[in-house]
């Protein structure tokens, strides 16, 4: 079966937003300001990403502003002291390759409590950035278009010798008429489940 073609490079942003490693803690802020965005990575070089600062890694600085004695651990003590984005950056960068699925670029942000992930080559240099929004990008594609996906690339590959009914309202997949074996509706469910833009399936399937 052809899987549905979004990866992350559908999908990202090409003009990134990022710094060196001796850009000032306020220019920092004013950038994250100005492109209204959470985090920059850190590059070196001719662009490999070392690290990522992002507003977790300068709030530090705020909170122990009135403080006379950091009582915070190792990292909240260095990051309220730090001046430049070497200092303040989260490193190693949490990044993606622009080949990655959006489901293994989600499992990512999920585990690793991040809201954007830089996209790099196989030597680490930065092609774009991944963000939250993005990913949702997907779910902007026409009901049409999802059902002509469907027809077109998931039931022509299933082993079902009876045609079914696609319908889509919303994002939200109708699967409808007979089918001879009842251990195959999960199968289709899954598949048709797996097409991006897809919100839920629901099926109207009798057996014959």
């Amino acid at each position: 079966m052809t899987e549905s073609p979004y990866t992350v490079s559908d999908v990202m942003t090409h003009t990134v937003v990022a710094v060196g490693s001796e850009a000032p803690f306020k220019e920092i802020v004013e950038l994250l300001d100005q492109w209204k965005v959470s985090a920059v990575p850190v590059l070196a070089g001719e662009g490999r990403v070392i690290g990522v600062v992002s507003e977790a890694d300068l709030l530090p600085k705020e909170e122990f502003r009135n403080a006379d004695e950091i009582n915070g651990g190792l990292v909240e003590r260095r990051k309220a002291a730090a001046l430049t984005a070497g200092e303040l950056m989260t490193t190693p960068a949490v990044t993606v390759h622009a080949d990655a699925s959006l489901a293994e670029a989600a499992r990512i942000m999920a585990r690793r409590h991040v809201k954007r992930l830089p996209v790099v080559d196989g030597v680490g240099m930065l092609q774009g950035i991944v963000s939250r929004s993005d990913l949702l990008k997907v779910f902007l594609r026409s009901d049409a278009e999802i059902a002509d996906e469907i027809r077109s690339q998931v039931m022509t590959c299933m082993p079902i010798t009876t045609a079914l009914g696609v319908s889509v309202t919303e994002g939200v997949v109708t699967l409808s008429g007979a089918m001879p074996e009842r251990g195959l509706v999960p199968v289709v469910a899954r598949a048709v489940r797996a097409v991006e833009g897809v919100v839920d399936v629901q099926l109207d399937i009798s057996h014959r």
